[in-house]
């Protein structure tokens, strides 16, 4: 997960001595008024924090503070003016528990207006974050929203201690929300949202938050890395069928561009003809020698080899194809059919492919029924009826990996 940036502004531009200004980004007080509210055994050592927090050097500063609160009977505007600076220096020097006891004195001295608390406490709930106390973070940007802030800088430190303090409840309602926003405001949500989005959903274990993330993802930014980056997760997944899909997996590497070794079009083509569909076989080897990966080297015998035989099986298939049909069609089941309609797809004749495996699934007693629609959306798909093929993804409802691989289809196909 990319780690969000929280902006907290830490210059002090003015001499801070007295709270009659208005604290701004650098938390500062007007000059002017404290000549009249600090004594000069007070002001000095606070002249010096101020110019020790000005050259970035806060511990200097923290100290020089000390020195101001040695001195006795202080009045409620010296008190004000030590802890006005020394807000600004334990937020440059990431003291965030010292902003806190600051921000209750100034804010108990009843100096501090609305606008000014909400700047107090956005600055706290960012330098618990970038300090590592997430749940330190979390606790100040709610107290923030609950006072009336808006800020979009507080709501992404928000997120971010959601996330990181493991409450990944929260943060999905808050992504989605976001994400709901960007889309109905006509803009594209960020990636990074997305990508979190995606990570806390798997952390979950929210299917469906899992696949909406998925899909936008793929939607708004589609690219070959974010495609592997996807389907190299999908093995991960403990509901997925890994041995039962290395052929479906390969099929969408081939379609998105990530197939990168010759024993990737190897064992893809093998795969494809094991499962009763040379033709697919044959068409992954020839595409491996088109991108330069296949055909060549020391290898290229061997290569040259595994095309031979997809042709040969290919030759075999047509042989039989007559007795195959009268078979799978005279079967209890339409196992047979829905082999046979994948293979025609593949061959060239996708209208006659879908055909079959309709009456596959018509047919009954499948071994895996989810599998025959997924494979009818892919013939559809061949034969370049997406709207048929995106209805057949649809209804696939597997648990196993199938219903995963119908939705990243569904998505490939509108980008064709």
């Amino acid at each position: 997960m990319k780690t969000l940036k929280t902006v907290v502004a830490v210059a002090v531009g003015v001499l801070a001595l007295s709270l009659n200004g208005a604290p701004g980004a650098e938390f500062g007080f007007s000059q002017a008024s404290a000549q009249d509210s600090v004594r000069k055994e007070i002001g000095a050592p606070l002249t010096d924090a101020s110019k020790f927090v000005k050259a970035g050097k806060y511990k200097e500063a923290l100290g020089k503070l000390r020195d101001a609160e040695a001195v006795g009977g202080r009045t409620a505007a010296e008190n004000n003016a030590i802890e006005g600076i020394r807000f600004s220096a334990a937020m440059g020097a990431n003291e965030p528990d010292t902003m806190v006891r600051s921000f209750d004195a100034l804010k108990g001295s009843g100096k501090l207006g609305q606008a000014q608390q909400l700047q107090y406490m956005e600055a706290i709930a960012g330098t618990y974050l970038r300090g590592g106390n997430a749940a330190k973070a979390l606790e100040w940007a709610n107290k923030y929203f609950a006072a009336g802030g808006t800020s979009p800088a507080v709501k992404q430190v928000q997120q971010q201690a959601q996330f990181k303090s493991g409450d990944v409840t929260a943060f999905l309602k808050d992504t989605l929300a976001e994400i709901q926003s960007d889309e109905k405001s006509g803009r594209a949500p960020a990636k990074d949202k997305l990508t979190n989005l995606l990570w806390a959903a798997q952390k979950k274990g929210d299917a469906s938050a899992e696949a909406l993330a998925i899909e936008k993802l793929l939607n708004y930014y589609p690219d070959p890395k974010l495609w592997a980056q996807i389907l190299g997760s999908l093995p991960e997944k403990k509901s997925f069928a890994t041995d039962k899909y290395q052929l479906d997996l390969y099929r969408l590497r081939l379609a998105t561009g990530n197939m990168r070794e010759a024993n990737d079009y190897m064992e893809m083509a093998q795969l494809a003809a094991q499962a009763g569909v040379p033709e697919e076989g044959k068409q992954v080897v020839d595409k491996g020698i088109a991108a330069g990966v296949l055909g060549q080297g020391a290898e290229g015998a061997r290569h040259k080899r595994l095309a031979d035989l997809m042709v040969k099986k290919i030759g075999e298939n047509k042989a039989a194809a007559a007795a195959n049909e009268k078979a799978a069609e005279a079967a209890k089941d339409g196992n047979a059919l829905v082999t046979l309609g994948l293979a025609n797809a593949f061959g060239g004749d996708s209208k006659k492919g879908a055909a079959q495996i309709e009456q596959g699934i018509a047919k009954g007693n499948l071994k895996r029924p989810d599998d025959a629609k997924l494979y009818l959306g892919l013939a559809y798909h061949l034969g370049g009826d997406n709207a048929k093929a995106t209805a057949a993804w649809k209804s696939v409802k597997g648990t196993d990996g199938s219903a995963d691989l119908a939705r990243l289809w569904m998505i490939q196909s509108r980008k064709r």
